[in-house]
């Protein structure tokens, strides 16, 4: 729902637009790595999933986690330090020397120095941090009703991704409960292939949740994404698809949605929208629906 917000709509309109601009007047200089393959498609046919491989995650983590951790950190060890110093022997300025060489600037220290080394060698060391991923991990294609593993098993040997097919229909969602690092269930959607041993972990589009609602809505989503008898989910993201999709612009067309619903949409209305959507989600009815495929399957742990 926020990826793309309507701002970032805006944004990356006026940038194609400069884009074209200086392309016809011969001005336009490339940026670093434009053109490369990122194996990630969203569209009115494709749902395709890739993730950057771990060397270049490493760096993102380490400039967000170090920042954030920083952030959050420094105002609490701040209050609760002034909160002891009057009950040291020590005077004010010796308890926090102290404090500050023995204790703060490992604590602090650290995540700070992670942050500003990620922040540099991201946003100066492209080179350094950017590889683009070998492939993708998986596919749903809305236009054939095929759902794509992508297996990397004989990748390093023999330089070959091996795709698994099968349709869509045949997969089932399961909710896969494990704890956190403090022991708390957290929830997150996998979809399994009634037949075949066909794993796909949708964790990574939305982190496990510790109630059940986010992973019911995401598989939600999934549904109403392959079926075309029913138009694309209204989300900005595929505001610019829509009217390549048969059904969906016949929908539009039908009930007179206007092109740019979203993207002309000021702040406080699509704030409205989001607080509405997660309105939608907490009261998700999933596991009060029939279970149609009971009728036909049965199912063994």
């Amino acid at each position: 729902m926020e990826d793309p917000t309507p701002d970032d709509m805006r944004f990356s309109e006026q940038i194609k637009k400069e884009k074209e601009e200086k392309k016809a007047n011969g001005t336009y200089i490339p940026v670093p790595f434009e053109g490369v393959e990122l194996h990630q498609k969203y569209d009115h046919e494709y749902f395709r999933f890739a993730k950057f491989p771990f060397r270049s995650q490493f760096w993102l983590y380490m400039k967000g986690v170090g920042k954030w951790f920083f952030i959050i950190l420094a105002p609490i060890m701040t209050f609760s330090h002034l909160i002891v110093m009057p009950a040291s022997r020590q005077s004010p300025w010796d308890f926090t020397y102290e404090a500050l060489i023995y204790f703060y600037s490992w604590v602090l220290g650290i995540p700070l120095l992670c942050g500003v080394i990620g922040h540099i060698v991201v946003n100066h060391f492209p080179h350094v941090w950017f590889r683009p991923p070998k492939g993708p991990l998986w596919e749903l294609n809305r236009r054939t009703g095929l759902v794509t593993f992508f297996d990397y098993k004989h990748f390093k040997k023999d330089g070959v991704i091996d795709e698994v097919i099968a349709p869509f229909y045949e997969f089932d969602a399961y909710i896969v409960t494990s704890p956190d690092r403090q022991g708390l269930p957290m929830n997150g959607l996998f979809l399994i292939h009634r037949y075949r041993d066909i794993r796909i972990n949708l964790n990574n589009l939305i982190i496990p949740d510790n109630t059940t609602q986010r992973p019911c809505a995401l598989w939600d989503f999934l549904q109403n994404f392959m079926d075309v008898s029913r138009p694309l989910p209204e989300l900005p993201l595929y505001e610019p698809y829509r009217h390549l999709d048969p059904m969906t612009a016949e929908y539009d067309r039908k009930t007179g949605r206007e092109a740019r619903y979203w993207i002309e949409m000021d702040d406080d209305t699509f704030k409205a929208m989001v607080k509405e959507m997660l309105g939608r989600i907490d009261a998700i009815d999933t596991f009060s629906r029939p279970n149609l495929m009971a009728k036909h399957v049965k199912y063994f742990d």
